[in-house]
């Protein structure tokens, strides 16, 4: 049965919300700065240790923004019971966390860090810990200056950019090394590799040619039982790597999602028109795998709040089914299981209901009769 909504059908009514957000996001984008004719260079004000979250890091006008930030939240999702109290593992501005475990066993922690990633940051940061709970700053694995090619060069995104968004570490265990994915604004993801087999690196180009995966964002890693090794990124795109992890062994795959849920309210705003709300989430995807049932998930907008979906299959390309709200303002992170055999989501605050921004933490996570994945609010 259709539900008239003054005098309008549900169905039509969604096609005019669809279609009045695409007019909204064509006339902000025409108001965006156009790009200057030559190559784009950077700004003339940036400072020292303004790139980075780690010692060293600079106050200044964008840090004393970012603690504006945390003093407006309303930490709502906590009061409502929807996620835990959560304290950050550290105080320093961290997007887009991410925790995996070594070969030597330890904790490596990385993240979009430096004062502005709209703007600029300085390179990949990494931190260690042996227990979740104290961490070392072992500082910048990678950097523009001294290890960049390809991504060497400002770019133009609305303005002049040079960032890296949502770097991650992953320890392949079949070539025992080091692999970190990244993404550079407006588009274009890369994959190093250590060059010794530390996660201290130093890093280079993992592909041939020193290659790039053209276009999109938020590049991650997921190795299989059988040691294959898929490349996952944007909102949920699947591609098997090379066995040497020098490119792709086929084309991307967008898994199929079984009973999508089209409410508006559970997608960001411009999915109705770019996706017809048939995704599983918006970018930030990550990939992993529990008693044999395959998880995606990937960050989206769901009631105001930034959070991780999550989808289950029984084969990693899908179809996958079950579509729900794993996390509350929980996005733009990985699922990861400690070394005694416990659940969490890595997190960092992207909204206002959330607890803090920009900082980077872990919820515990259990699993339902179902599979389902909650926060643990006990």
């Amino acid at each position: 049965m259709r539900v008239r909504i003054s005098g309008m059908s549900r169905p039509r009514f969604q096609g005019l919300a669809a279609a009045a957000a695409v007019l909204i996001w064509a006339y902000a984008a025409a108001q965006q700065p156009q790009r200057p004719p030559g190559p784009v260079l950077p700004p003339s004000s940036l400072k020292p240790g303004s790139g980075i979250s780690g010692p060293g890091a600079t106050p200044n006008t964008a840090r004393l923004r970012w603690a504006a930030l945390n003093q407006s939240v309303t930490g709502s999702v906590v009061k409502l019971g929807l996620l835990p109290g959560i304290e950050p593992l550290m105080d320093i501005q961290v997007r887009d966390t991410v925790i995996r475990i070594g070969g030597d066993g330890m904790y490596y922690l990385t993240g979009s860090t430096g004062e502005d990633i709209w703007d600029h940051n300085d390179g990949v940061e990494l931190w260690r810990s042996a227990d979740l709970r104290k961490w070392d700053c072992l500082g910048l694995v990678w950097s523009f200056e001294k290890d960049a090619t390809w991504q060497r060069e400002w770019r133009w995104h609305h303005k002049p950019v040079r960032a890296l968004w949502a770097p991650e570490i992953h320890y392949i265990k079949r070539l025992k090394n080091y692999f970190i994915t990244l993404s550079m604004p407006p588009g274009d993801r890369g994959l190093l590799k250590s060059s010794t087999g530390k996660p201290e690196g130093p890093y280079v180009n993992a592909l041939a040619g020193d290659g790039r995966f053209e276009g999109d964002i938020d590049a991650s890693l997921f190795e299989d039982d059988d040691g294959t090794v898929y490349l996952v990124y944007g909102g949920g795109m699947i591609v098997r790597m090379k066995d040497d992890m020098s490119g792709l062994a086929e084309k991307p795959r967008r898994p199929v999602l079984l009973d999508p849920d089209t409410n508006p309210a559970h997608h960001a705003e411009t999915c109705p028109s770019r996706r017809q709300c048939s995704d599983i989430g918006r970018e930030g995807a990550c990939l992993f795998k529990r008693n044999g049932t395959y998880y995606l998930t990937a960050a989206d907008t769901y009631e105001g709040r930034y959070s991780s979906m999550a989808a289950l299959a029984n084969n990693i390309y899908g179809p996958y089914r079950w579509r729900h709200e794993a996390v509350p303002c929980g996005g733009g992170g990985n699922y990861l299981q400690d070394k005694q055999g416990r659940w969490w989501d890595t997190f960092f605050g992207n909204d206002d209901q959330a607890p803090f921004r920009e900082k980077p933490a872990i919820v515990p996570i259990e699993f339902d009769k179902d599979a389902r994945i909650h926060p643990v609010l006990r």
